[in-house]
């Protein structure tokens, strides 16, 4: 399938609440097998339903009425950036990138964890620079993390 025509980008809305949670859920048991989850299924599904959702701020990728790809932004936060793993490597995450590089042409930042390599180099591909490390004391994983900055001109 031709991902460029097939593939919508939009605001998320409160029925794709559910669609959200199981990309976000799928993707992190993918991408993040040895990191432990400070939360629940269950509390992720409700967190996105009624914080995320509503908070307006979430996008979706879709791909003929499927969500197969979630966004947040806050702020110059990219808070979260998740995709299905069957839809990774397609450029659907290039897309969401593009989309809130637009929204933000001031600049990004965001944290990814160390471990995650393969987010690492999609981040640095995209511009993204390294700018600080930290032991994870800073998050509810307590995971060693990442913070990258994007800015305009580099």
């Amino acid at each position: 399938m031709e991902i460029d025509n097939a593939l919508v980008v939009r605001r998320a809305v409160g029925p794709d609440a559910a669609a959200v949670a199981e990309v976000w859920l799928r993707s992190y048991a993918s991408a993040l097998p040895s990191v432990h989850r400070a939360h629940t299924d269950d509390q992720v599904r409700v967190w996105i339903r009624d914080v995320l959702i509503p908070g307006g701020h979430t996008w979706v990728a879709t791909v003929a009425g499927t969500v197969v790809g979630m966004m947040v932004l806050d702020g110059e936060e990219l808070e979260q950036l998740y995709l299905d793993p069957a839809w990774q490597g397609r450029g659907i995450g290039g897309h969401l990138v593009h989309l809130a590089k637009q929204l933000r042409p001031s600049g990004l930042a965001l944290w990814t964890f160390q471990v995650n390599a393969s987010a690492r180099r999609f981040y640095e591909r995209h511009g993204f620079v390294a700018t600080e490390r930290t032991d994870g004391r800073g998050n509810e994983e307590r995971e060693p993390d990442v913070r990258y900055v994007w800015r305009p001109g580099g």
